[in-house]
């Protein structure tokens, strides 16, 4: 994954922040909005284009767009740095290839340190209990 490349890739879109604003808020946009195209992406390598697909299917839209907002300050540049920062954060955790898990036993004095701790609260309820006098 080449970053450099990656973000020359990437289109900017300036749009109007919504929410309340003041005297400046109708002339001015802020917000920015990012769009990078999956699968004609050249940074990437055939195998890293799948395993974004699958892991951002939900962040998709039907072209295979990946679209991100950010409208957190109110400079376009701010907001651009930002959506820039997002967007790489988010391909390296997409990239990220999960440790396999292996099963593992319980330890013997893991089991039996478990079995003495259940004992002794089991006879701590039973002297608890009101004597039988037959």
């Amino acid at each position: 994954m080449n970053k450099t490349q990656l973000v020359s890739e990437l289109t900017f879109k300036a749009v109007r922040s919504s929410g309340a604003g003041g005297q400046h808020v109708n002339k001015v946009s802020s917000k920015v909005e990012l769009s990078f195209n999956v699968p004609e992406s050249k940074a990437l390598r055939s195998i890293e284009k799948e395993r974004i697909l699958n892991k951002l299917s939900n962040r998709l839209n039907k072209e295979n767009v990946l679209l991100i907002q950010c409208d957190e300050s109110r400079s376009q540049h701010k907001n651009k740095e930002l959506v820039i920062k997002r967007f790489l954060l988010l391909l390296e955790n997409a990239l990220k290839i999960p440790k396999i898990r292996r099963k593992t036993k319980p330890k013997r004095s893991a089991i039996e340190k478990r079995i003495k701790s259940k004992k002794r609260a089991a006879i701590k309820k039973v002297n608890r209990r009101k004597p039988n006098l037959d």
